[in-house]
Parts: structure tokens; sequence; C-alpha cells
């Protein structure tokens, strides 16, 4: 570790001498946060020396089982890796009761090498490119979610909280509702000191179209990394302070049968060496930069090799439903919410593109490597798009995308170009891991089986 990460640890250690454990975290290959607690005396071996956490870690599926078909189970032995504290994520958690303090990590190979099943180590692979050109993406992570009741209804379904205004159960929601931020204004406001203690940059809070669903916007960065580091940051700042508060957070990706799913929206654009946006142009909203084109372009192209990150489990595909306002085709334009890739209307400077697909599931680094991955494709290709569309895009263009897991899987294996961004070996080992729980996932069978079937058939 570097003599930033020493000094960080120092000077935490003595501005914050109440802090007598610190929660060291990793996410896996779902995102999932894993780890250990240590006591404040082994933070400085910690960044010293680094922690061992078994390489089986990325070998988990959503509920922890080691998917032994990766090779980084039983077949290596279960031995551990060495992981490091990422600087700059260091920080109290100021929903716990506790004085307690968490720090992001990541794993390495004994002799020092990135461990490639790291997520974080496979977006700096596709970053690395961009570097080569001399370019820089900027990037912004918008995430919806929802709030529950800790109690289920008497099917034993999920319900929305009661009120904290009016006590009652919210049947219905408009979207931006002003009064509905009201209601939770309690819980919204102690997100925003939460992340002002972490030093998260959370910009604005939205209520959208459904009761207890909330999108919590996180700032551009011209540091993707930091970006998505943030953003994981952020989702265990909201189940924290959601648990505070008397509820549970959720992001799945579609918690209720009968409304809107939840999705991860993310903001990209490149600046050069001078600190440009490279997108911006003043003619036509943007659609005549050359380098924007190109980038939507690679970025329509890589969409079915992608769909199993933008999309990692079996819930992921519920949200892709006609009428819920999810893009489920190749398509782009220009301040239009209909499409996958939307470019979003203001001035020349803030010219960015905006990808639409993925749900508030998947894990934010390996969607972030996806979408670079096809910019870096589209612009040193030179592709062209096809037509932006107007209107209706869920109206003019058929869905096309794999729809489904077992499809998303099997577009996954016959992939050609994402690999070699994100690398094969990490591709095999992601496969394994989403195609194991999905078997798992398969041996079970639901209520809705027996309501079906069990006395029609």
């Amino acid at each position: 570790m570097g003599d930033r990460g020493m000094q960080e640890a120092r000077a935490f250690l003595e501005q914050n001498p109440d802090i007598n454990s610190i929660d060291l975290m990793i996410g896996d290959i779902n995102g999932v946060v894993r780890g250990k607690r240590i006591p404040r005396d082994s933070l400085l071996k910690a960044y010293e020396e680094g922690v061992c956490l078994p390489a089986s870690l990325f070998a988990l599926d959503i509920n922890g089982n080691t998917i032994e078909e990766t090779g980084l189970g039983l077949d290596q032995g279960e031995g551990d890796r060495l992981c490091f504290p990422v600087p700059g994520t260091l920080s109290r958690v100021p929903w716990q009761d506790r004085p307690c303090a968490q720090v992001l990590m990541s794993m390495f190979e004994n002799d020092g090498r990135p461990f490639v099943y790291d997520p974080r180590h496979v977006l700096r692979r596709v970053l690395d490119r961009f570097a080569e050109l001399g370019l820089t993406p900027v990037v912004a992570v918008e995430t919806e979610f929802y709030v529950v009741d800790r109690e289920r209804d008497g099917q034993h379904q999920l319900q929305p909280p009661l009120s904290p205004v009016t006590g009652k159960r919210d049947k219905q929601c408009q979207v931006y509702s002003l009064s509905d931020l009201d209601d939770y204004c309690d819980f919204i406001e102690s997100i925003h000191q939460s992340a002002l203690t972490q030093q998260l940059p959370v910009d604005t809070a939205i209520a959208e179209c459904a009761p207890g669903q909330f999108e919590i916007n996180l700032k551009h960065r011209a540091d993707a990394m930091q970006a998505c580091d943030e953003a994981v940051l952020l989702k265990r700042l909201i189940k924290g302070v959601a648990a505070r508060h008397g509820m549970e957070a959720t992001f799945m990706a579609k918690p209720y049968n009968q409304e809107a799913g939840s999705g991860t929206h993310i903001h990209v654009s490149l600046i050069d060496q001078q600190g440009r946006n490279l997108f911006a142009s003043e003619n036509d909203q943007g659609l005549s930069s050359a380098l924007l084109r190109q980038a939507v372009a690679g970025v329509l192209a890589l969409m079915p090799e992608s769909m199993v990150v933008f999309a990692p489990n079996a819930n992921s595909y519920r949200r892709f439903q006609p009428g819920f306002y999810v893009p489920m085709s190749q398509t782009w334009g220009a301040d239009n919410r209909t499409v996958a890739v939307r470019i979003p209307g203001g001035s020349a400077e803030a010219r960015r593109l905006e990808h639409r697909v993925a749900g508030a599931d998947a894990n934010p680094y390996l969607l972030v490597a996806s979408i670079l991955a096809g910019i870096h494709l589209g612009i040193s290709q030179r592709l062209s798009p096809p037509a932006p569309v107007t209107g209706n895009a869920y109206a003019s263009h058929p869905p096309s995308l794999p729809n489904s897991w077992i499809q998303a899987l099997d577009q996954w294996q016959r992939n050609e170009v994402l690999p070699s961004y994100l690398g094969a070996e990490f591709c095999r080992v992601y496969h394994a891991n989403r195609y194991g729980e999905r078997q798992l996932f398969m041996r079970h069978v639901s209520s809705q089986e027996y309501d079906w079937y069990l006395r029609s058939v």
C-alpha cells in the first residue's frame, strides 16, 4: 500500500479516537459487499501488509454458495489472496449506533498482480485502453430502489411502508412528486447527511412512479473507478439508513409484479488531456458529433453481448416487460426516454450519453466496464449507428435484446468482442458463476406453479 493510503489511515485514526472497529469490504461478482471486521489496532497492518480473503469469494452466488464450476473453490484448495484497502474510501458509518468505520478493498495475487476476477480490476483493464488513447471517461451513476415494510402482507408479499406523515400505506405514487419526498423527508435527509459524512457526492433525490420507489443520483466523476466505488458505498448507505428508519431498502430489479422495476442509468462523456468534452457539439442537440455517434454505435453493438451484466439474475428479466418503460431494443435518440441510449439535452459542454438498459441489481464495475468497452469499440473502429429514433421507440422497434436469463447466458458464451475487453478468463468464471446460480434457482418450485399447475395438469 502506498504512502497515500498509510497517511490516510493514520490521519483517520487520529481524527476518530472513538472508532473501535472497521469493516473491510470487497464487492463480489454480484456486487454483494463481503469482507471482515477488524479492531482499530489492526487497521494500519491491513494497509501495510494486506488482509487475506479466499479467492473463492468471487465464486459465490447471490446466496453465498460457492459455484465450484468456476474453478476458484475446492479446485484451488480454497486458497487465500491478499486484499488491500482502496485509498479514499475509509470513512465512519454514521447510521450505526456504535462508533465504527468502513473501507473498500481490492484483491491481488500474492505476488502483487491484480486478481483478474475482481470486478474493480476488470474495469481497470478497460480504463487502461482509454488511457492509451489519451482519453478519460467521465461517469455518473443513477440508481433506483424501493423502500418496503419489514412486515409482509397477508399473502406474505412485499408491501410499501406506512407513510411517516399520514400513517397510511401508499397505494400509488406520482413521479417527481414533492409531497412524496416530503413524506419521507427524514429518510432522504438522513441519506444526505450520511453521504456528507462519507464524502459521497449525492446530488438529487427523486420520487419515482411507484409507492416507496426513489432515485438517488451521484454527481459525475472524471474517474470511472471512483464513480463505481461511490455507487457501491451509496447502496450500502441507503440500506443502512433505511434499516435505521424501520424500513428495508431493496435494489431488486422487479420487486412488485404490477409496479415499475428499478434501473441503473449510467451517464458517460469523454474528455481529452486538456479537459475538453469530445462529445460536445453545438448542432442538432449533439447528434452531429462524430465521436459521440461512434460511441453510441459501439455501445449498441455490444448490448447483446453485455446483457447478462445488465440483467444478472432471474428477477432481472421480470423488469423487461412492455408498458414499464424499459428499453428492449438497440435504439438511441436525442432527449428520448424510450430508447436504450439517450442523449440528454442541455448545454454542449455537458453533452453525454445515458445508458438506460441495466437494472438496479447490476454490478456497477462490470456495468460501466461493459458500456465503456462499447464506447471504445465504437471510436476505435469508427462505427456508425443506426438512425436515431424520434417518438415512441417501444412502438417502432420490437424487442431485439436477449430477454431471458438463459438467452443472455447462451449469448455470453458466443461473445466474440467483450472478452477482449473484460478478459477471457474473467468471462469464463462469470458465466460459470451465473449459470451455476441459475441451475440452483431452477430447482426451486414456486407457489405460482402450485397455483397454476397442481390440479390442472
